[in-house]
């Protein structure tokens, strides 16, 4: 059975951090992703990385300011939030699949979600 357990978000001021973590247990998916959705919002991509080879991609929206990381011997993947917006308020999710895009469709399996809320 594989399980997606998300933790680390919380409240923040606007311009501040947050490190979100994501346990997997179970198999072992080629990709790793982190998406978000705001009330009223499609749940939209984030970031991916291959457990493999660490390869990483990340929304327009988020290059320069959060970086996907895993560490392979805790089966842990993270989401390091810098210079954070009140627009990347969200329930994030951490999400796994094998081959495919960057749409929610393409994993296959999803934590339960955290919530983050930058304040202005």
């Amino acid at each position: 059975q594989v399980r997606l357990v998300e933790s680390g978000g919380g409240l923040v001021q606007a311009g501040g951090s947050l490190r979100l973590s994501c346990t997997a247990s179970g198999r072992t998916f080629r990709r790793y992703a982190w998406f978000r959705q705001a009330p009223g919002k499609e749940r939209e991509f984030v970031a991916v990385i291959t457990w493999s080879v660490g390869s990483r991609t990340y929304a327009d929206s988020v290059k320069g300011r959060f970086t996907i990381s895993r560490d392979n011997a805790k089966n842990t993947v993270y989401l390091q939030m810098n210079s954070l917006r009140p627009e990347d308020t969200a329930v994030y999710y951490c999400a796994a699949g094998g081959f495919g895009g960057n749409h929610p469709r393409d994993f296959d399996s999803w934590g339960q979600g955290t919530q983050v809320t930058v304040s202005s």
